[in-house]
This record gives C-alpha cells, structure tokens and sequence, in this order.
C-alpha cells in the first residue's frame, strides 16, 4: 500500500474529481459515509456527539457528517471554530445542506467554548492534511480546550494541528485523538512514534480515490499490510525436498548469551528452511543439541565466544550477530565473513555493534546485506538524529551508500532499501518489547533468505510474519505474559 505526501494527496483528489468525473462536494459526501459507516459500528446513536469544524474541506466534511449521523439517530451539536472570515466553497455547501434543524454554535473567543457531559463523543474536522504552519490563535485555544476534555476524541482523515509528512515543533499544538480515521491511504505521520499521541489508533476508510492514479504515482514510502505481505510468500511444490529450501548458517552465542542463538535457529527452523547450520562456542554445544535437536551443530575451538569460522562452502544464506559477543577474535571472523561470503547476509545484534566500533567493515558489507537495528544499535552506526523524519532520511542514505539493506526495528518497523523505498511494517504489538526478539527475527529473515528470497522481500516478508506471529502470541498469552519464545510457537506460514 503506497504512503504520499501531501501534495500527492491533493492531485489524488483532484485527478479522481477530473477522470471519475464526480463534484468535489460529491466526493466529500462519499468520504463522509465511509467515516459515518465507521463511525456508527463503533459507537451506537445512544451516544450524544459534538463536532468541532473549521472553515475549510475537513470542516466540510464535519458538516456533512453532522447532517448524516444527525439522520441516523444521533444527537448531534455543531460548533465552527470562527477563526477566519474566509471558507471553502465545500464547507459552505454543506453548511447550506444542514438546513435549519442542525444548527451549528459559532465559536469567536474562548468564552463560547461548551460545556460537554461526559458521554459526549467528540470528531474533530477542524483542519485537515494541507496544514503548512503551526496552529495558533482561537484554533489553538479550541485545540487545547478539546485535549482538556475527558471526552472520546475522533479526528477526520489527520488530528488537527499534525503535519502529515514533517515534523512539528515541540510547542505545536495539536490534537490528541483516541481514534484517526483517514481516507483511503495511510499517511507517513502515523507511522513515527514520536507522533503517537496525535494519532490514536488509526483506521483506513475507502473513499474511492482513483486506482489508476494510485497505481501509476511513484512514492518511496509504502505500508506493507497482509496482502502485501503474502502475495510474496513462496508456495512450495509437490515433489520439493529439503535441498529445495536452503541451508542456513547461523554464527551466534557466547558464554552467557546461548539462550539468543536458541530462539534464532528455533524461529529458522520455523519459517522453512531445509537444513540449518548452527556454528557456537565450545560452551554451547550441548545448549544447542538439547535446545535445537533438528539443527546441525558445528563447535569453534574457542570455549566461551566464536573465533572461527565453519565451513560456509554449501551455505545458501548466513545470520550473525545474536548473543555474539564482541572479542576481538570475534571482530575477525566477522570480516572474514564479510570478505567471503557469497550469499546473502544478515547481520544483528553483537555483529552490529563491531560494525559501529570497526567502522572500516562497513565498506565490506556485501551488496543487499540486511542489518537489523533496534533505535539505540542505529545510533551507534550514523549518529543523534534531531527527530525520527531525519533518523528515517538517516537510513535511507545509510542504505543507498553501503548498498544494505535497513530493517529500523520497533513499532511499524521501517525497511530501508538501497533504492530509497521504505517499507512500513503493519503488524506487533508493545508486548514484543522483550528480549530475545529480535534474535526470532533474525532467524526468521535467514530462513527465507536461504530459501533464495530476494533480500528485499525477505526483510519485507520477514518483518511482517514476525510480527504477525507476535499479535496471535499476544491473543493468546496477553501482551503483559510475552516472550520471545511465544513468537516463534505462533509463527504460521
């Protein structure tokens, strides 16, 4: 699913209104449907509602879903924010459709502000995706008054106040919904964490915007959701073998750390791959023979870290990094690694961090390597970002200069490829911030790269399974009871 920006968003509007053909206030009308539509399965008409509208299209689309819940049984108060003397031949439209039982209450200074019972259900259409300035004035003043209220709070398409593709200002004021509902794609805001509390959880409408237009329009942003996800899934064939699917090698563990190459061979072994290599210290030999029965094991002479390397000769894909340690012999197998290896690589953990500090290894990293950093690992490799728009565009030249392959770990997971896209991940939950998973998805991603996934869906696919597999751990334990292992039990293919 493709993320544009906000210009795009605008020509999307207006190519639909010009090719469809339909009327722009015929559009708005539809779009206000497809929020009523969602709007009334989530709260029933017993519930009093107030909507908040500004002057312009998404105060448009307030009035009109005024009128519309109005006619479904809903008791419904309107209040326009007074703010200018200017307004969109949309909204006076639609004000002019709410004929004379509807209403609405002016607001002109903080003095008109309402009094709203606590069962009050709250939209916000205040201002909408076009927003190019900070707040300020009688908007902000109704702004902060709605985020004072205990009150249920929707926002229309974007919390007011929010820019939809940069970052605001510390002192912005901006809306704190419970819920956003945005029409037809989702919007990059909604996917960076330190824009949480202007979001909500967030919910997609269709409104019927022109596929063709969709379709034929570059962005480098992209939201991989289960469609996306699966329509790069592999099937496998009636007369496959084990041969078929790869042979992984993983180079993980030290003394005190087994437990992190246990979950990335178990979730290897998980997500497909036919033979599967684990190359450990000395201590962890029996560790692995008891923990992963079903993988290979192969000893480095040294006891308690990895100081070699094993045979690489029938690899079809390699994971370094968990629970690795950082000895300098350790720095030394991983350039060897970097130097010889053939197939695909992925590096986490342990592994990143030596890149951090042997920072000549970057320039040895093979091409489409995928690193697999969580926020504090990514640091590390390129240094403070002011922000998590600059940390993003921090990735994406990280990648396009090393050739590799970025999967920035956390909530929507961003995959960064050496071409600029960034794939932004659907699916986990908070319970998922234990340790130990990452390990799961590093050998999750092996797998399918010793299975001859091409590195980039591999990440995209592996990402998205990852935590797919971590929302039905989730369903099942609670987010609270959730460990990494609980991720692998609940991985499906």
């Amino acid at each position: 699913m493709k993320i544009f920006h906000v210009e795009q968003i605008r020509a999307m509007d207006a190519y639909t209104i010009a090719h469809e053909p339909i009327a722009s206030i015929d559009l708005m009308e539809r779009a206000s449907q497809a929020f009523v539509r969602w709007f009334c399965n989530q709260y029933v008409n017993t519930r009093p509602i107030a909507i908040f509208c500004g002057k312009g299209n998404n105060g448009g689309d307030g009035l009109a879903i005024a009128r519309i819940l109005s006619g479904c049984g809903y008791d419904v108060q309107v209040f326009i924010a007074e703010y200018t003397l200017n307004a969109t031949d949309d909204f006076r439209q639609n004000y002019a459709r709410l004929g004379n039982h509807l209403a609405p209450r002016r607001i002109h200074s903080e003095n008109d502000l309402p009094t709203l019972g606590s069962k009050v259900v709250c939209i916000d259409a205040l201002l909408g995706s076009g927003l190019s300035r900070p707040v300020e004035g009688l908007l902000s003043i109704v702004i902060q008054y709605l985020n004072g209220l205990p009150n249920r709070l929707v926002s229309v398409d974007i919390a007011s106040g929010l820019y939809t593709d940069q970052s605001n200002g510390p002192e912005d004021v901006i809306i704190k919904p419970k819920y956003t509902v945005t029409f037809q794609l989702p919007k990059l805001a909604f996917l960076l964490p330190q824009n949480a509390e202007y979001v909500g959880e967030w919910h997609i409408v269709d409104i019927g915007l022109s596929t063709s237009y969709i379709t034929d329009t570059a962005t480098p942003n992209f939201f991989t959701d289960k469609f996306e996800a699966e329509k790069r899934i592999k099937p496998r064939q009636k007369f496959s073998h084990k041969g078929t699917f790869g042979h992984a090698v993983i180079i993980a563990g030290s003394y005190g750390k087994m437990g992190a190459a246990v979950l990335s061979g178990r979730a290897c072994l998980r997500s497909g791959v036919g033979l599967l290599t684990m190359h450990v210290p000395t201590c962890g030999y029996e560790i692995m023979q008891v923990s992963v029965p079903e993988a290979m094991t192969t000893v480095d002479e040294a006891e308690k870290y990895v100081s070699k390397l094993p045979d690489l000769s029938s690899a079809t894909a390699i994971g370094i990094g968990p629970g690795l340690g950082q000895n300098p012999a350790t720095v030394k197998a991983l350039e060897k690694v970097l130097e010889q290896s053939k197939v695909p690589v992925i590096i986490d953990a342990d592994a990143l961090n030596i890149l951090s500090t042997n920072r000549h290894l970057l320039y040895k990293l093979p091409e489409n390597t995928i690193l697999t950093p969580h926020p504090k690992e990514f640091q590390r490799l390129v240094g403070e970002s002011g922000d998590e728009y600059e940390r993003l565009e921090k990735a994406r030249a990280f990648a396009a200069k090393y050739k590799a392959i970025i999967c920035l770990k956390g909530a929507n997971t961003a995959v960064v490829l050496p071409n600029g896209e960034i794939h932004f991940n659907s699916t986990g939950n908070p319970g998922m911030a234990t340790g130990g998973t990452g390990d799961v998805l590093t050998g999750i991603i092996t797998s399918l790269l010793a299975q001859k996934y091409d590195p980039a869906d591999a990440a995209i696919l592996g990402v998205y399974q990852h935590g797919a597999a971590g929302d039905r751990a989730a369903e099942a334990r609670g987010q609270t009871a959730l460990i990494a292992s609980d991720v692998i039990e609940h991985l499906g293919w």
